[in-house]
């Protein structure tokens, strides 16, 4: 909703004012400039960039525009099913193999679905616990090696903000451009003998060019951009998040301490409270449950490190 109304606010602002100060439709309608300048654009996009930049470009654009916000449903999501993964641990990270090989199929994984249609945040979990269970690391050698590998993710994810940044800069030359090609064909008809009026239309169609530059860098492109670059940083507080757990766990701290540390690394705005989590934790066991359930143990168990944290 809040990208139609900045949307509706722009062209409102813009194209409204334009008309209450006399002007009309038609004499900035000019689809070949359009196409001159979005096509130069895209052309310099697609020319500057290798695949992969491009298709997480697309991806992310996509998800601008359906806008599924990761609200506090999703924190309890990821942060329970790092709780059941680390409960699942302290029975021998053999024990995780079942879970982590095929995470799509697992009755674990399958609990949280927001977590799993995020395939990059799935994969780094994984992929982690995977290096877990392959044999023994500390803390200290767990959290050099996922730094590397955040400032990595976060770079390679970062990229198609750079690269969209950098063609909403170029946006007004390519609109003086359309303006030069159009100036060009103002000055051949006064070569062919033009009236005034004529050649007054065939400038004041050029200047739209100038108008669409800038209108596409400040009005469009820019602002896409920004919001790309909020989606990785929501991305990468997700994985700051999973990896301060995994780094907490190997350091030797119960499964409660270690979710409340990565708890403490979600954004502000959808933040849960220690108390919160408690209860996502305490309703795992759900009412009626059999006392020798997996989730009824997971919860007894956060009774006692509670108890040992007290």
């Amino acid at each position: 909703m809040q990208p139609l109304v900045g949307i509706a606010i722009v062209l409102g602002c813009i194209f409204g004012g334009f008309v209450l100060m006399g002007g009309t439709f038609d004499a900035i309608w000019h689809p070949v400039e359009i196409l001159i300048i979005a096509g130069g654009g895209a052309g310099a996009l697609v020319l500057g960039n290798p695949n992969h930049v491009l298709k997480e470009l697309s991806t992310q654009m996509r998800k601008i525009i359906t806008r599924k916000k990761q609200g506090s449903e999703f924190q309890r999501q990821l942060l329970l099913l790092m709780y059941e993964l680390l409960q699942t641990a302290a029975g021998g990270l053999k024990a995780l193999d079942a879970h982590v090989e095929d995470p799509a199929s697992s009755p674990l994984f399958q609990r949280y679905p927001l977590v799993l249609e995020e395939p990059k945040l799935l994969a780094f979990i994984v992929d982690n616990f995977r290096l877990m269970a392959m044999g023994k690391i500390n803390a200290h050698e767990l959290e050099g090696v996922l730094e590397q590998e955040l400032e990595a993710i976060h770079e390679e994810l970062v990229q198609p903000s750079k690269s969209l940044h950098k063609i909403a800069e170029a946006m007004p030359g390519f609109g003086i451009l359309a303006a030069v090609l159009g100036i060009v064909l103002a000055m051949n008809s006064v070569a062919e003998g033009a009236d005034a009026g004529a050649i007054s239309a065939k400038v004041g169609a050029a200047m739209v060019g100038t108008f669409l530059g800038i209108f596409f860098c400040y009005g469009v492109l820019d602002p896409i951009s920004n919001m790309m670059k909020q989606l990785v940083n929501q991305e990468a507080s997700n994985m700051e998040c999973v990896k301060v757990v995994l780094v907490t766990h190997v350091a030797g701290k119960p499964a409660l301490l270690a979710i409340d540390a990565g708890r403490r690394l979600v954004q502000l705005n959808i933040k849960p409270t220690f108390a919160q989590l408690e209860s996502w934790i305490n309703a795992m066991g759900g009412e009626g449950e059999d006392a020798g359930s997996p989730k009824r143990r997971a919860t007894d168990k956060a009774g006692e490190q509670r108890a040992k944290a007290a």
